[in-house]
């Protein structure tokens, strides 16, 4: 298997799960209204045309789309697009969920007027390379918006069983973002790739949901931050 087949496989095995997680009745209400904050501060007044780079079970795109935006999800987990096409059935202004490549997504250029993602520049392989197509399918004055934080800065190693034996250390290899110990990391990522006004802000009402309700099994507790550039 190459690095990004177990890297799929991986996530395809977890989708239930976090798909599960994502629509926790306790949290569900006061996660949806934080996340269309985050995202409504984050991207200009629609509708505008979104494309969402590893949509997973489409939890963003599912808060743009309720944002007024036309939303594509693109991933390579087989899993979690059932998870996001079966939440997609019925719904008005539904995201287009499609299986696409992060690093490589398949659109004519000047397709979209934002590109957006979550959770997903800490398992991006060619972190350059991906930017670089996405700017290519940005119109002139798009806008990169990524939500991450620094899940693993004492190394890949420290996850559970089953995670630590999908990324191994071939995996760990092709990621340069994935061990990071600063944000700021993922923050020069996109600098250096030639985008401009990048920001970073801090997630604090995420911080604080996740501090009232608790996270997922094996996971911690950690600041998660918005960082928006502009082609």
């Amino acid at each position: 298997m190459s690095a990004q087949d177990r890297i799929n496989d991986y996530w395809t095995g977890r989708a239930p799960g976090y798909d599960a997680d994502q629509h926790r009745p306790d949290r569900l209400a006061d996660d949806n209204r934080a996340w269309a904050g985050i995202w409504s501060s984050a991207l200009p007044a629609g509708p505008l045309d979104v494309l969402d780079v590893g949509t997973g079970s489409g939890q963003v795109a599912f808060t743009l789309a309720r944002l007024g935006h036309r939303v594509t999800g693109i991933d390579l987990s087989t899993g979690m697009l059932d998870h996001a096409r079966a939440h997609a059935g019925g719904l008005g202004n539904a995201p287009d969920f499609r299986l696409g490549d992060a690093v490589a997504p398949d659109f004519p250029p000047g397709s979209f007027d934002a590109i957006v993602g979550r959770y997903v520049m800490w398992t991006l392989r060619e972190p350059a390379t991906a930017i670089a197509n996405w700017t290519r399918l940005l119109r002139p004055g798009g806008l990169v918006a990524m939500v991450d934080s620094t899940w693993f800065p004492n190394g890949l190693d420290q996850g559970a069983d089953r995670f630590t034996e999908s990324y191994n250390d071939d995996v760990r290899a092709v990621l340069p973002l994935a061990a990071a110990k600063s944000i700021d990391e993922t923050v020069l990522t996109l600098a250096d790739a030639g985008l401009t006004d990048v920001t970073s802000v801090p997630l604090t009402t995420i911080y604080e949901l996740d501090q009232r309700y608790g996270v997922s099994a094996n996971h911690e507790v950690q600041m998660q931050f918005l960082i928006t550039a502009r082609v």
